[in-house]
């Protein structure tokens, strides 16, 4: 298969009342397209993978919330990276922009993955600076304009936006950052970036019903958030984003990717957390609602 800027994504509507409520999962794709061009087994390529995430906030259109999702992998090509998070070494040509690779490129998590694992290189060849464009034209640009529409579309209807970030983590995530930690990673991470993207008040209704179903849960330790609500969130516009993580033992075994006893149980909590955020949201924009 390969991807085109209609295929890149799946965006599902609100369901009954309309609430200024965006949730994306940009890095639960699964489809990988034919001139992806790794060299490593399939399988091994799939680490990269929030595998299921869209799937356990699946009712959030039914609580009146806009659910985008990208069908390409993370390690295609990540729309949680700015354009210019990109590893020069990894193109066989000069980028006809200027570039500004960051830690995450440095890690090998870049715009484009240079490794899904320490020493598990995706690829054996060069990439031609042709490829990384149209990646970009054909999945990178078209999932960013769906969810700017999305986020747009409900700031200009209420004059708020309630934005959730949607990702998973893999149990060696401190290895993989190359922390030095001997403390449990927490079950769940929500990332606003230090308080700069979002209202309390949503990581309070948020951490609250994900304890209340016995999970723990952490701030901004050690995610806090990429690009995406980066550039969404200001509050001070009341466009309010939230990064949330989960750690991927928690749904599903992370070597086969398949789900474990722990799916369900989870999906409960998310679906009972998302009422609860709706809730939160629906009362700051009452006025818009009647």
């Amino acid at each position: 298969m390969r991807f085109t800027p209609d295929t890149a994504f799946r965006l599902q509507m609100p369901e009954g009342q309309e609430l200024p409520l965006v949730c994306d999962s940009p890095h639960s794709g699964i489809d990988y397209p034919d001139d992806f061009g790794s060299c490593l087994p399939p399988l091994t390529l799939r680490r990269g993978e929030d595998t299921h995430v869209d799937v356990l906030w699946q009712a959030a259109p039914a609580q009146g919330a806009t659910l985008l999702a990208a069908r390409f992998p993370r390690s295609y090509i990540d729309p949680n990276r700015e354009l210019a998070d990109l590893d020069p070494a990894l193109l066989a040509q000069p980028w006809p922009e200027p570039l500004a690779p960051g830690e995450k490129t440095r890690l090998g998590y870049g715009l484009i993955w240079r490794q899904v694992a320490k020493d598990r290189l995706i690829y054996a060849r060069k990439l031609s600076v042709a490829e990384v464009q149209a990646r970009i034209d054909n999945c990178w640009k078209p999932y960013h304009a769906a969810l700017d529409a999305a986020v747009e579309r409900a700031h200009a209807r209420f004059g708020a936006v309630w934005h959730l970030n949607l990702h998973s983590m893999p149990n060696n995530a401190f290895e993989r950052l190359g922390l030095a930690r001997s403390d449990a990673l927490a079950d769940f991470v929500l990332g606003d970036r230090d308080g700069t993207t979002c209202e309390p008040a949503l990581l309070d209704v948020i951490e609250a019903s994900l304890r209340s179903h016995g999970y723990s849960v952490a701030r901004n330790d050690p995610y806090k958030g990429v690009a995406l609500i980066g550039r969404i969130g200001r509050p001070a516009e009341r466009r309010h984003s939230l990064q949330i993580e989960i750690r991927r033992p928690l749904y599903m075994d992370e070597l086969s990717r398949e789900r474990n006893a722990g799916f369900e149980p989870l999906r409960q909590c998310l679906t009972a957390t998302l009422a609860a955020v709706a809730t939160h949201v629906r009362s700051q924009v009452r006025s818009h609602l009647r």
